[in-house]
C-alpha cells in the first residue's frame, strides 16, 4: 500500500512538472489595427475632408509571439509556417511597425530586425526606450511622460492583466507652427508569464503587455496556444548586419537629405 502510494505520488508529481514546462512555451496571436487619420490628428495635423478621403482606410495586421523560457521571437504574420506547424512572420521594413523583435530572457537583451536599403540590419534596444527612428519629425526638446497606474484589472486570453496609462506631453513644429501635443496610450499587462515583453517595446513598464490602446489604433492578444517552440523559430536569422544606434541615426538622417535634394531637383526641372 505504501509503495503504491509513493508511485501514484510520483507519478502526479511528474505530471505538475511536465504541464509546468509545456506552459513555459507557446503562441500568442495579436491583431493590430491601425487609423492613419487618426494617427495624423493625435500628432495635431489638422485633417480635411479632401484630405482624409486621400487617406488610406485603417489597416489590420495579425502577428504572433512564439516564446519559451529562453526567449521570444514577434514577427508578422504570413503564409509561411515555423517548425512546428504555427504561422510565422517574415516581412521586414524599415518602418517601426514592419520590424521582427527577438528577445534573449537569459540575457534580457532586446534585437529589432528590419530591411533598409537592400540590407538587414540587428539594431539593439531596450524595453522602455525608444529607438531614433520613433522620434517623430518636428519634435521639439525631449517629451515629458507620465506613467498613471490603476487598480484595473480585466483578463485577456485568460490572464490577470493590470492597467497603467502613458501620458506623453510633447513640443512639435507642425506647418511653421509650435504645438504642444498631449497624447495617452493604455497598457495592460500580466506578471503571470513570467517574462516581459511588449509588441511596442518603447510602450512598456512591467511583465508581458497583451494589450496597447491609443488614439490611433490598438493591438490587442486574441489567442494563446501553449505548446512546443523550437529554438531555431526564436532565434536571430542567421545573415544581418549589426547597426548601432548613432550609425541608424545617421543613415536616417542621410537618406532624408537624399530625398530632399531629389525632391529639389524635381522641382526644379518642372519650372
Amino acid at each position: 500500500m505504501k509503495a503504491l502510494m509513493i508511485a501514484v505520488v510520483g507519478l502526479l508529481s511528474c505530471s505538475l512538472q511536465v504541464n509546468a514546462q509545456q506552459k513555459q512555451s507557446g503562441a500568442i496571436q495579436f491583431e493590430t489595427r491601425f487609423d492613419p487619420a487618426a494617427a495624423m490628428e493625435a500628432n495635431g495635423i489638422k485633417i480635411t475632408p479632401e484630405m482624409k478621403d486621400r487617406l488610406p482606410e485603417s489597416s489590420k495586421t495579425d502577428f504572433e509571439l512564439l516564446f519559451n523560457a529562453t526567449g521570444a521571437s514577434y514577427t508578422k504574420v504570413e503564409e509561411t509556417e515555423d517548425s512546428n506547424g504555427g504561422g510565422r512572420g517574415g516581412f521586414r521594413f524599415g518602418g517601426i511597425s514592419n520590424r521582427d523583435y527577438y528577445y534573449n530572457f537569459l540575457d534580457h537583451k532586446l534585437t529589432a530586425v528590419f530591411d533598409l536599403s537592400d540590407t538587414t540590419y540587428f539594431l539593439d534596444g531596450k524595453l522602455g526606450q525608444a529607438d531614433v527612428s520613433m522620434l517623430g519629425r518636428g519634435l521639439i526638446g525631449q517629451p515629458v511622460v507620465e506613467y498613471i497606474k490603476s487598480d484595473e484589472v480585466k483578463k485577456i486570453v485568460g490572464f490577470d492583466c493590470h492597467k497603467v496609462t502613458i501620458k506623453t506631453t510633447s513640443k512639435r513644429k507642425i506647418m511653421e507652427e509650435e504645438k504642444e501635443i498631449v497624447d495617452e496610450t493604455v497598457l495592460w499587462y500580466t506578471k503571470d508569464l513570467g517574462f516581459e515583453f511588449s509588441p511596442n517595446p518603447a510602450l512598456w513598464t512591467e511583465g508581458a503587455v497583451l494589450s496597447i490602446q491609443s488614439k490611433a489604433g490598438s493591438t490587442l492578444a486574441t489567442s494563446i496556444e501553449f505548446r512546443k517552440v523550437n529554438a531555431k523559430d526564436i532565434n536571430l536569422p542567421k545573415k544581418g548586419t549589426v547597426i548601432t544606434s548613432d550609425a541608424y541615426k545617421a543613415k536616417l538622417e542621410q537618406m532624408m537629405k537624399n530625398r530632399g535634394r531629389g525632391n529639389g531637383q524635381r522641382r526644379a526641372g518642372g519650372n
